[in-house]
């Protein structure tokens, strides 16, 4: 069933396995698939070749002048995606519907327009108070799971040129379907720790809104402090995209 829903227009990963194959010939390949997929579980090993990615860059926009300026496009295994989606399938029947209700992104239903509604509605509701003001801080940044996370090789390829091999060891590998959820589940413990402070999240970036009254920002900088101290656990903070707003209408000309 799930390789009858593969999109057959998305491009096929290192294996060199279509999307139009794995469809037309569903019904012949389940059984095999299944032995392999099966096999995989019950020994908590990943095929190398259902692990690789080739990485394609694609400049952000016309005046790409640095590395930062190019997205990284995965092409990864379309057979390892349906299998993926079987894993994920699985661990969603096992975890609550409330995991991290700050998430904005991978959720059905939510979109960036929700996460900025939540974030204006926190601080607009506050600002109806006397002597108050806002801040936000806005942060860029099992076995079987082992092994799909780790030695994961991965090449570059602009135009018909190939890098090297390069393994990876770290992070959620960037177009498979259990990234997001990952990603999720590594950080649902990034929470507001004062009643006064809201973490609103989309995907790697961070906002902690502030509702400051009577000029106390201690809640607030504990808050800041603590995230900082939470990027601890291999997380790298970007510095350059981290930005500061301050919403205070006792500011306002007259």
């Amino acid at each position: 069933m799930t390789f009858k829903q593969v999109n057959i227009h998305k491009a096929a990963g290192p294996d060199g396995l279509p999307g139009r194959v794995l469809r037309a010939c569903a019904d012949q390949l389940a059984g095999v698939f299944t032995d392999i997929f099966n096999m995989s579980l019950i020994e908590s090993v990943i095929p190398t070749c259902f692990k690789q990615t080739i990485i394609i860059p694609v400049p952000k926009n016309t005046k790409a002048t640095c590395l930062n300026d190019y997205r990284p496009v995965a092409l990864t295994s379309i057979a390892m995606k349906c299998f993926e989606s079987l894993v994920m399938a699985h661990i969603n029947t096992i975890i609550p519907e409330t995991l991290d209700p700050p998430q904005f992104a991978y959720r059905p239903n939510r979109s960036t327009d929700d996460a900025i509604s939540i974030a204006l509605h926190t601080a607009l509701s506050h600002l109806d108070k006397r002597n108050t003001y806002v801040r936000m801080q806005f942060i860029d940044y099992s076995n079987w799971i082992l092994d799909f996370l780790t030695v994961r090789p991965q090449v570059v390829r602009v135009g018909g040129k190939t890098s090297a091999t390069l393994i990876l060891n770290t992070g959620a590998p960037q177009g498979c379907v259990l990234s997001p959820l990952l990603c999720s589940l590594f950080t649902h413990d990034c929470m507001a720790r004062h009643d006064s402070n809201t973490i609103i999240k989309f995907a790697d970036d961070k906002t902690v809104v502030g509702l400051i009254t009577d000029n106390d920002e201690t809640a607030y900088r504990e808050e800041v402090r603590d995230l900082a101290g939470w990027c601890l656990n291999n997380l790298s903070l970007n510095v350059t995209k981290t930005k500061e707003v301050i919403v205070d209408y006792r500011k306002r000309c007259t």
